[in-house]
């Protein structure tokens, strides 16, 4: 473009956008800033000074600081591996002096380098930055990870009418991705002030995205779910700029999501050891003709904006704060080896007293139970009402839990009470439902997302288990994650494999979450209106055989913390442990045990993380033998690390080897009479008590 023609066309859309002069010096030197960041990031990696894995987004930056500079400062973005410029362009907009962007960069490369004086203690590192105070809820490495949260963040703004937007970035890899399609549906039906960006650089990793997919823009997909998707040239800070703010402004006025797809290019590999054999050098060539920065520089210059002196004192201005950044993070201490077991939950509002309170209220009920006596299924509805109506940040969110479904119930009527915003029905969307839990509860709402079945969760393992349980952790224990998630386990009902495991162990093995399964109503109650007032994840688990189950529960506000097992029956001569529907079944196997002679104690574990070992080794010292019940396959059950546990802290107390009852390491059959041999019984609990006792 002649410099009349480019002096012409960079004045009318600064016009037109509204932009001035030094908001265009203001793109150029966070463009810049975000070239020089990677740059040295590269000749780190280069030197094996930088270890882990590092994705440059060098040859991207106008699609970053473009798209941020459209939003307001309370706005939200969600990144991704990728994540650098998206970091730096929503950091340095936070950031309204010298100083604190000086320090925001500080911080920056301070993170990727795995140091404490980073945004997450070194904890996240170069994937992971966020700085969730200023509404950057943090990069994934997981492709496609963030669109799900970018969703309930945006879900919160809608719920609160905050006029709030969130911005989303991802890859062209990522809308291959199942959590695209869901996130996308989700957006669309709720209008959702969300604007999702794809960054476009043509290559999924090394597979060029021709080969990947039938059409050749990814915005063309928007249409599938009912609105706009665009297609702006991602080299060009102003058009990326311009498309996202109509897109904000959009998304602002009530009229939901858009896609915006920039067409960009990466001038590094994948990762660094990318060879990127799979691009020619003049394709390579040619991109980098159109670089960003040049373009605007070239720009304001021909505008008469901006002089080379000036441009040569932005670059030194450039190389001196990276030099700092650098010095910065070089000196920045090592996290301390004791930080290492930090930040992974947040911090249990439940005192010594109120679990002392609750242990007095069991004994009170069971010398003088209350006349109520409600089911299961009502327990849990009072705990999820009574605590909606105790605090408007908590939601329902879920498959069939509006007007015409909920298990036996119990959210129908809390949506006819609280209406569609408070219980929303949601698409059979297990990612997107984990996921928008993740998000809104970043955001500052308390969801309680329901999936079904316990069968269906691993559908959402991803998002619950690598955004919500790690958020955390990877961000230096700068934000918390207060969701529930409801569903129900086990067998009973003859629906075969798919409808009837006991897959608890799943989630008791990643850090980060809790895991609660009540076995009676007056447990249900409280637990659930503990887990929703927890500040972080928890899996809290139903069984689908308790639902009609009735018990005593009093009237009125209770909690029981999380992490306290229950002495269901006080006994001498041995111990079982169990949790969930198989502490019905030990107690009437201790009962008709005590006809011939054995007293058996039954520890009711009710929450499996944090799990109460104390009480259970308190026990085993008491009765010298430990049974352990669960209706999980009996190969890497949950009880199998309850035993673990004993072996380590009571094996000198133990008169006999430890037993266990479990199910049978076959999927669960259809057939009754298969079922039934299939998972533990009375008979079989019986019998492990008897082989303990002798």
């Amino acid at each position: 473009m002649k410099p009349a023609d480019r002096k012409t066309a960079c004045s009318q859309t600064m016009k037109t956008q509204g932009v001035s002069r030094d908001d265009l010096l203001t793109y150029l030197r966070q463009m810049m800033e975000i070239r020089a960041l990677e740059n040295q990031i590269a000749t780190l990696l280069g030197q094996a000074t930088l270890r882990g894995a590092s994705h440059l987004y060098a040859g991207e930056e106008a699609v970053a600081v473009g798209a941020v500079a459209a939003l307001r400062d309370d706005d939200w973005i969600t990144s991704t591996h990728r994540g650098h410029g998206h970091a730096h362009a929503h950091g340095d907009c936070h950031a309204k002096t010298p100083a604190a962007r000086q320090e925001h960069y500080n911080q920056m490369m301070a993170e990727v380098l795995g140091k404490s004086g980073g945004y997450c203690k070194g904890k996240g590192g170069s994937m992971h930055i966020a700085d969730v105070a200023h509404g950057n809820l943090g990069a994934t490495g997981i492709v496609g990870g963030n669109l799900p949260v970018a969703v309930g963040a945006a879900l919160a703004q809608k719920q609160k009418n905050s006029g709030q937007v969130v911005l989303c970035f991802f890859g062209d890899g990522a809308s291959n991705t199942g959590n695209f399609h869901e996130a996308l549906n989700m957006a669309s039906i709720w209008k959702l002030p969300v604007v999702f960006v794809v960054e476009n650089n043509l290559y999924g990793m090394s597979v060029p995205w021709r080969e990947v997919s039938a059409l050749p823009d990814v915005a063309s997909r928007a249409a599938a779910y009912g609105f706009p998707g665009i297609i702006v040239d991602g080299m060009d800070v102003l058009a990326v700029r311009g498309a996202v703010a109509e897109a904000v402004a959009r998304a602002r006025r009530g009229e939901g999501p858009s896609l915006v797809e920039a067409k960009t290019y990466r001038w590094f590999g994948h990762s660094h050891s990318d060879p990127r054999v799979y691009r020619t050098r003049e394709e390579e060539a040619a991109w980098k003709a159109r670089d960003p920065i040049h373009r605007t520089r070239d720009d304001l210059m021909a505008a008469g904006l901006m002089t080379e002196e000036a441009f040569e004192q932005m670059k030194r201005e450039v190389d001196a704060k990276l030099a700092a950044a650098l010095a910065f993070a070089q000196t920045s201490p090592e996290p301390k080896p004791e930080e290492v077991d930090t930040d992974v939950f947040a911090p249990a509002h439940t005192t010594p007293a109120d679990c002392a309170a609750e242990a007095q209220l069991r004994q009170r009920l069971r010398a003088e139970p209350p006349a109520r006596v409600i089911t299961y299924a009502q327990a849990i509805q009072e705990a999820l009402r009574e605590e909606m109506l105790r605090d408007g940040r908590v939601f329902i969110m879920g498959e069939d839990v509006g007007l015409y479904g909920g298990a036996y119930g119990a959210t129908r009527d809390l949506f006819k009470e609280f209406g569609p915003w408070r219980v929303l029905d949601t698409p059979i969307s297990e990612a997107a439902i984990g996921g928008a839990a993740v998000g809104a509860a970043m955001a500052g709402q308390r969801p309680v997302a329901e999936i079904m079945y316990v069968d269906f969760t691993p559908l959402a393992m991803d998002q619950i288990a690598n955004q919500g349980a790690k958020n955390r952790y990877m961000f230096g224990g700068r934000t918390s994650v207060p969701m529930v998630v409801r569903t129900e386990g086990g067998a009973g009902r003859a629906i075969a494999a798919h409808h009837s495991q006991s897959l608890e162990a799943l989630w008791t093995h990643f850090p980060g979450i809790y895991v609660v399964m009540p076995a009676t109503p007056y447990d249900a109650k409280g637990l659930l209106k503990a887990a929703i007032r927890d500040d972080n994840p928890v899996m809290f688990i139903e069984h689908k055989m308790l639902y009609k189950e009735k018990g005593p529960v009093p009237e009125g506000d209770y909690v029981i913390p999380l992490g306290v097992a229950d002495v269901k029956r006080i006994g001498k001569d041995v111990t079982i442990v169990t949790y969930s529907r198989m502490v019905l079944l030990a107690l009437e196997a201790a009962n008709r045990l005590a006809l011939e002679g054995i007293d058996v104690e039954v520890v009711d574990l009710r929450t499996l993380k944090p799990l109460d070992i104390d009480t259970v080794v308190t026990s085993v010292k008491k009765t010298g033998r430990f049974v352990g019940v669960t209706e999980a396959y009996e190969n890497t059950s949950f009880i199998n690390e309850v035993m673990a546990q004993v072996n380590e802290a009571a094996f000198d107390w133990l008169d006999a080897p430890m037993v266990r009852v479990a199910a049978a390491n076959v999927p669960v059959p259809r057939a009754e009479i298969l079922e039934d041999i299939a998972i533990p019984n009375v008979e079989r609990i019986m019998a492990a008590c008897r082989k303990a006792v002798k």
